[in-house]
């Protein structure tokens, strides 16, 4: 098959919820016939709610300064499925993904055929299978790795990572994950290991009780963000500036964060430890978290007017952007684009939101399991809302009497890359 076929193909087995079957039995005899990949790389694991990918971003930025050949893998995309696998900060060609779909999706028809599976591997377990066999022709020396669904049964839980990763564990996915934080983490704990270290993000302490309990059964070394003490800390809309520093250690880092939004303080503090903890030198920390981007996560992509556009889709991701709207834009008038899929808490999520915004839109991605904007108008009260059937349709109506204002775009990432693509183009 050629690109364009590969992804009609993947877009057809469903998204990574629709085609959710758990289990990694799967995942591994797919790699198997593929020579498991996988155990020729190295990878830092990165599980948790919010803040994995970027957490992941400038854990690889960071390696990438110290020299290393480095790979990304995160999900979802924003705009091209390319995205999902990067080598040394840049996103594989379409040539590279249509070559590792290809032999994947060969390895996959002749299981079927001796049904040595169940069915065609989903696209989640699909792309997986995919960057671990790029990532091994490309001969990285160390991959950064985002896992996609809780962590235990993720199709990404194949692999014997040299650290592991937990950042924030919040409430997301429940259906699938359990509907009480001790329940989604210990999902999340599911990505640890007998002799593999682990750090973990400050938590809620009823998933800290979780994850503490988990890695002192496997006997295993862990390093707490919430140990280290962060001073001189000064946060602007564009990033933050702060000195991270362990008591009783001679440890200290001069941390200039790119990434908008207090919360990317734990992220950048999450990354930095370890980091540390892979041997990196400080230098290359300092210059890898200075230089990572995150596309789609409180990025402004517009000057005039000043358009902001944030994949804030759960709880947890909608209480960081209100902060930030709070802190920086308190005396402006925040008008706000938003759609989400259905199996979002959408009435939570506005109830958080709009508060904020002294106009809103609600809209749909072009997505099947998105939800319809009338929906979202009879979940969730504002004086001022109106309904648009695209983002471009929602653009269209208020781009008018803008001096002065800031537009957001937020909810799904789908819609948050549809804004990227119509207003920016690809990464």
């Amino acid at each position: 098959m050629n690109y364009p076929d590969s992804v009609s193909f993947l877009y057809a087995l469903g998204n990574e919820i629709k085609t959710a079957k758990f289990g990694l039995e799967r995942i591994r005899t797919v790699l198997e016939a593929l020579d498991n990949p996988q155990d020729r790389c190295r990878f830092v694991h990165v599980a948790g709610t919010n803040g994995k990918g970027s957490t992941c971003a400038m854990i690889e930025s960071g390696l990438r300064a110290a020299g290393h050949r480095t790979g990304l893998f995160i999900s979802p995309h924003l705009v091209e499925p390319t995205e999902r696998i990067s080598i040394e900060g840049r996103p594989v060609s379409v040539e590279s993904f249509t070559r590792a779909f290809n032999r994947v999706h060969e390895v996959a028809e002749a299981l079927l055929d001796r049904g040595a599976i169940d069915l065609h591997p989903t696209y989640f377990e699909t792309v997986t299978a995919m960057a671990f066999l790029i990532f091994e022709q490309e001969r990285t020396s160390m991959v950064a790795l985002e896992v996609g669904l809780g962590g235990r049964l993720d199709a990404t839980n194949v692999v014997r990572p040299e650290i592991a990763v937990i950042t924030p564990v919040d409430f997301d996915h429940e259906i699938f994950l359990g509907r009480s934080l001790e329940a989604i983490a210990g999902e999340k704990a599911g990505i640890l290991k007998p002799g593999v270290p682990a750090v973990f993000a400050r938590q809620r302490p009823e998933a800290e009780r979780v994850l503490a309990a988990r890695a002192e059964e496997l006997g295993i070394a862990v390093e707490r963000t919430a140990d280290w003490t962060v001073c001189d800390l000064t946060l602007s809309a564009r990033g933050s500036t702060f000195t991270l520093m362990k008591p009783a250690s001679a440890a200290k880092l001069s941390i200039s964060c790119p990434l908008a939004g207090e919360h990317q303080v734990e992220n950048a503090v999450a990354a930095a430890v370890t980091l540390m903890g892979l041997g990196v030198p400080s230098g290359s920390i300092e210059q890898g978290i200075a230089n990572a981007e995150w596309p789609g996560r409180l990025e402004r992509i517009s000057e005039k007017p000043e358009i902001l556009i944030d994949g804030a889709h759960n709880p947890a991701g909608a209480r960081a952007l209100a902060a930030y709207l709070d802190r920086f834009y308190s005396h402006r008038r925040v008008r706000l684009i938003y759609g989400a899929m259905r199996d979002k808490a959408v009435e939570e999520v506005c109830g958080i939101l709009f508060p904020h915004a002294s106009e809103v839109i609600a809209t749909a991605p072009a997505q099947p399991r998105a939800l319809h904007p009338e929906a979202i108008s009879a979940l969730a009260e504002h004086p001022h809302l109106r309904i648009a059937s695209s983002i471009a349709e929602a653009l269209a109506m208020i781009r008018d009497g803008l001096e002065g204002d800031v537009i957001v775009i937020t909810g799904s990432l789908y819609l948050v890359g549809e804004a990227r693509a119509l207003l920016k183009g690809p990464r």
